[in-house]
């Protein structure tokens, strides 16, 4: 069985994009900060009869990405690495003149420093796997000026480099940012608590993640919404 490895997946993208898998027969490693969540998630997977890891903890502790690894070798090896956890920098979002640096250096050592390392210590099992596949969860605000994004922007303009740059240090990996667009998260309530505009829900982006694992297209940056038009 493929094995992957979702990180944030407690909730929102991360659970849709984990139940599809599993449902596909893919073994999991999860993680999330919450525990009681996390395990929740995970107790629903088993009924797909696949093998599933839940591992609470924080991403941008180098231990906890080591166990996150660790447990993919215990499923057989790594196919496919996904960087879904994220943080805002400040919840709600604020104009950059009144952005914590606290909340911009968080937000860099998750979404960008955390990224990194995890990928710096699953290589070994990506390279093996023949071709392993990266996914870095982006944003369109790492492209546009959106008024408030600016922290969160910043640190996903970055991750897009780093995966840009990953591909052509390792052609024979799949490695791909992904912009998922619109979606009903946790995350976005907390960044524009007034917006009351609905929004979709996570499942719906999950097909154009799928077409990616599928189809496995050159690295680079994909928006969900035209990898659907695809179809």
């Amino acid at each position: 069985m493929p094995v992957a490895i979702i990180t944030g997946a407690s909730k929102g993208l991360g659970r849709a994009l984990a139940e599809a898998l599993a449902e596909r027969g893919w073994d999991l490693v999860l993680d999330a900060r919450t525990a009681e969540a996390l395990e929740k998630t995970a107790a629903g997977l088993s009924a797909y009869g696949t093998r599933v890891v839940a591992l609470p903890g924080d991403v941008t502790d180098a231990g906890h990405r080591a166990d996150l690894v660790a447990a993919a070798v215990r499923l057989g090896g790594l196919d496919l690495l996904v960087s879904n956890a994220s943080a805002l920098g400040a919840e709600p979002l604020v104009r950059l003149e009144g952005l914590p640096l606290d909340g911009l250096r968080r937000a860099l050592e998750v979404n960008v420093v955390a990224a990194l390392g995890l990928v710096q210590e699953a290589l070994p099992l990506l390279r093996a796997s023949g071709p392993g596949m990266v996914i870095a969860v982006s944003s369109d605000a790492a492209a546009e000026a959106y008024e408030t994004w600016g922290g969160y922007g910043a640190s996903k303009a970055a991750l897009d480099q780093l995966v840009a740059v990953l591909g052509a240090e390792e052609p024979g990996l799949r490695v791909w940012a992904v912009d998922p667009g619109d979606m009903a998260t946790d995350l976005y309530a907390a960044a524009v608590p007034d917006d009351a505009d609905p929004r979709p829900d996570p499942a719906r982006v999950v097909p154009a993640f799928l077409r990616l694992l599928q189809d496995r297209p050159a690295s680079g940056r994909y928006a969900a919404p035209s990898l659907l038009e695809a179809r």
